[in-house]
């Protein structure tokens, strides 16, 4: 019979986080470091703003079509064989970039990278939540989380640095070879902790069936999932959007191409710290009022950008960091209170499928109207949008209330 988790002491617990952290460094350090590559591609390759917004969807539309797929294969695999595949998969798709010389073979390269992508959000979130589901899991989630916004720092400003001393080809082979070494890294490491080994042999899992089988997508509470979805779909449209944007915006201020890894850092650096904040801040003042603050902050700072010069506006960035990314760790920290924990990498899966999803459409939306309105009218109603999140907040009150009174 296959080994089963057994998560009975803290120690273990902390290990899970930091496997599960550690992944997440990895998939999202990979994954943001399309924004600074999108410059070099736009100005080596001649790409339109449209163009730029397609190769991004390319990445995030991949990234979030096998959100499902991966939960339902870690069923059947288990959640570790899978995020270890995944991420040795994402990265050959680095490497693979290094050899592309037009449009269509990014495009090919980012949806195989985006594939390897898609199995760590759901599988590592899954295994996370469950590891703390006795308490503690929102905030563990909230490190999970700083663990991917380290990585969105670390990985961009890494291969700027590279591309800017032997060429990005050499930035995208070297990380690359990061994702596929560390593939291996995360099997063992879960290995070791009994944490995301393939389910029972075929008769305890028949005989798991019929008790299974109303479990569906796990959802508990329809309405707190569909609110918290499309709340999810709209921060995080908004987050890729600005981040797909933002540098040539910043060019058209005045700043160097080669700089806006730098101007990137910034806010990603302040992302990293409000993921980790936030989720404790949702602990100790609430959830709703959390998602309110951010959301009016992003709208405001995102305005502030756009009319600031350049100076002022780089001052700027890494608060805007902060708001952009805050919301998330609230998001992703109460998926867990609507879902059963049975069925923890299915509903996770269904969730960022939902949100990346919206993600991977917003740079072509974008990307279509700067290049028919200009750039500051499209990053203008990509504010605007953002705060269509709070009557949703609102509306999530009931379902989070109800959701705590059966929790107790």
């Amino acid at each position: 019979m296959a080994e089963q988790p057994t998560v009975t002491t803290a120690r273990e617990r902390r290990k899970i986080l930091s496997a599960g952290g550690f992944a997440h460094f990895v998939h999202d350090g990979l994954s943001d470091a399309v924004f600074v590559l999108l410059p070099l591609w736009a100005s080596g390759f001649g790409l339109s703003h449209a163009q730029v917004g397609i190769l991004k969807t390319c990445m995030s539309s991949t990234l979030a079509a096998g959100q499902v797929p991966a939960g339902f294969v870690a069923e059947r695999l288990g959640e570790r064989a899978v995020l270890a595949l995944g991420t040795g998969l994402a990265g050959l798709g680095f490497v693979a970039l290094a050899v592309a010389d037009d449009f269509l073979m990014l495009a090919a390269f980012l949806c195989l990278a985006g594939i390897g992508c898609s199995t760590q959000h759901p599988l590592a979130s899954a295994l996370v939540s469950k590891a703390y589901a006795a308490g503690g899991r929102r905030g563990a989630l909230g490190i999970y989380n700083f663990s991917g916004d380290l990585g969105k720092v670390a990985t961009p400003i890494g291969i700027a640095t590279i591309a800017g001393w032997a060429g990005w080809q050499t930035g995208v082979v070297v990380y690359g070879v990061v994702g596929a070494v560390a593939g291996a890294a995360i099997y063992f490491a879960l290995r070791r902790l009994g944490a995301g080994a393939p389910p029972p042999s075929a008769p305890a899992t028949a005989e798991a069936r019929p008790q299974d089988s109303g479990l569906g997508w796990g959802v508990r509470d329809r309405r707190g999932f569909s609110i918290l979805s499309a709340i999810a779909c709209i921060d995080t449209s908004a987050r890729i959007g600005f981040l797909t944007f933002a540098p040539f915006l910043l060019i058209e201020k005045g700043a160097a191409t080669e700089s806006v890894g730098f101007a990137l850092t910034l806010i990603l650096a302040g992302g990293a710290a409000g993921k980790l904040v936030c989720g404790f801040v949702a602990d100790r003042v609430g959830i709703l009022r959390t998602v309110v603050l951010t959301e009016l902050a992003t709208a405001g700072l995102i305005a502030a950008v756009i009319v600031l010069p350049l100076v002022p506006a780089l001052v700027v960035l890494p608060v805007l960091g902060v708001a952009l990314n805050g919301t998330s760790s609230v998001l992703y920290g109460t998926v867990g209170d609507f879902v059963d924990p049975a069925r923890q990498a299915r509903a996770f899966g269904l969730f960022y499928t939902l949100s990346i999803g919206a993600s991977a459409v917003a740079p072509v939306l974008y990307g279509l109207l700067g290049d028919f309105a200009g750039l500051t009218t499209a990053l203008a109603v990509l504010a605007a949008g953002v705060l269509t999140i709070l009557p949703l907040a609102f509306a999530l009150r009931a379902p989070l209330a109800a959701a705590e009174t059966a929790a107790e």
